[in-house]
């Protein structure tokens, strides 16, 4: 597909090296670039310059590149507003995503979840319950392990659980899973996509080219993504932990089943499932849909229910310390994600919150704080001034600057924190003000945790 091909890659991180490679790989003639220098990468890309590939690092002016290319393929970091982009598209240059290329050149069975939150921790579920039904597995995509990378060990009978993001499906044409689900819908990422509008016709690209026998598993329970089913050319399951659905999962006098509300199989007990919290229940109830569509038997979707642990840095409980128990969400990036991080919160708590600004309304979480046992807040980063005005309109009071120092900021809240609570680092906003990553963002915060000392009688 790509033999002889001129490529150029734009955007060096995990996606870029790893479809760089598997370019390489599939006999093209690559080139990279990136605004970053050789010496700033540290050695990463000493591979691909070896394998043949042509390194342009430094660049200011990507646009340049492009003419003569056959193919751009960018990070989802890079919005196809940019000048790169736009001048590919006019030079008749075909302008793709790393999981665009990797899906034409994978192999065996694709399912693909989207959404706003839950995408991490239904895709590591539902990922788990087809390597326990015996099916070699790959976990990829958005979740942190690029697809492409997967691709060349890829064989026919293996499956694929692929986690999207909106940014990937700016650059989609083909990528056609033939079972997919959106969880959710709130707002994100309005910073770069602009309006809802444009945001929501984003996840419904996952499902655009599903026809016939496919599966879109849609959330019953969210009016955005109810709505959606009316574009489905194909079959729709549902899933709902509040009511009976046509088909697909849902709760049943405290069971997990599947099926409709006249014709269905119990699955799992819901107190049973392992990983807390209703919104767990919800991931749950995706991932069984989707297994289910897949036709994977019902006690290997119960034995996974009742084993999975969750993910790293979404309300994971890292140490307790005089008392205080301290959990990382670093996951929580956005303002739905956090409020189903405060709604769990049994204990007062101390939120350290803030970050890099996506333009993001905190209103609603403000108004959840009210209700929640949420006793002081650290406000860190880019969005501090905004939460501390947001919070103040809604009448609460108790918060406390920490500026972009994140090492004081946690020492802050464990000073607010009485014995028999918790400090819960849930900042409600991307982390690029202050870290590469919300996994950074969520180790550091382990790391500064488990360096503390014990300061009470």
């Amino acid at each position: 597909m790509m033999q002889d091909k001129k490529v150029l890659v734009f955007g060096m991180a995990r996606s870029g090296i790893a479809v760089a490679k598997l370019l390489l790989q599939k006999g093209a003639k690559v080139w990279v670039c990136d605004a970053k220098s050789e010496a700033e990468f540290d050695g990463a890309l000493d591979g691909l310059k070896a394998a043949g590939a042509v390194l342009c690092l430094g660049e200011k002016h990507p646009e340049n590149l492009v003419v003569g290319m056959d193919a751009l393929i960018v990070s989802p970091g890079i919005p196809v507003e940019n000048p790169a982009v736009v001048r590919a598209k006019a030079e008749g240059v075909e302008v793709m995503g790393e999981v665009e290329y990797a899906y034409r050149e994978a192999r065996g069975l694709l399912l693909a979840i989207t959404g706003t939150n839950g995408k991490t921790t239904t895709t590591t579920l539902l990922g788990d319950i087809f390597k326990n039904a015996g099916r070699r597995t790959f976990v990829v995509g958005n979740i942190g392990t690029p697809y492409s990378g997967a691709v060349p060990d890829m064989k026919p009978g293996d499956v694929t659980v692929c986690e999207i993001s909106s940014f990937m499906m700016e650059t989609s044409r083909d990528f056609h899973p033939s079972i997919c689900a959106v969880l959710n819908i709130s707002e994100d990422h309005l910073n770069r996509h602009g309006t809802m509008e444009k945001y929501i016709s984003l996840k419904e690209r996952i499902f655009e080219n599903c026809v016939g026998d496919d599966v879109v598993v849609l959330n019953w329970d969210d009016p955005v993504t109810r709505d959606m089913a009316n574009r489905v050319r194909c079959r729709v399951a549902w899933f709902s932990s509040r009511n009976p659905v046509p088909f697909g999962a849902f709760v049943c006098q405290s069971n997990i089943v599947y099926g409709s509300a006249q014709d269905n199989k119990p699955v799992c007990a819901v107190d049973e499932v392992y990983i807390p919290g209703e919104h767990n229940l919800k991931n749950a109830l995706a991932a069984t849909a989707m297994a289910m569509s897949a036709g994977i038997p019902a006690p290997v979707i119960r034995h996974t229910l009742r084993t999975f642990k969750g993910v790293e840095h979404r309300i994971e409980f890292v140490r307790e310390l005089d008392g205080v128990r301290f959990i990382n969400d670093s996951k929580g990036t956005n303002v739905d994600s956090t409020i189903q991080a405060v709604r769990a919160m049994n204990r007062p708590t101390v939120l350290i919150l803030g970050g890099y600004d996506k333009h993001t309304d905190f209103t609603p979480l403000c108004q959840e704080i009210m209700k929640c046992p949420i006793s002081r807040i650290v406000l860190i980063g880019e969005t501090a001034k905004q939460l501390e005005q947001t919070l103040e309109k809604v009448g609460y009071h108790e918060w406390t600057h920490a500026g972009y120092d994140f090492k004081a900021a946690v020492e802050k809240a464990f000073a607010l924190a009485n014995p028999g609570g918790n400090v819960l680092l849930s900042p409600s906003c991307a982390s690029f003000d202050m870290f590469k990553d919300y996994e950074a963002r969520g180790r550091i915060f382990k790391d500064i945790v488990n360096k503390l000392e014990g300061r009470r009688a």
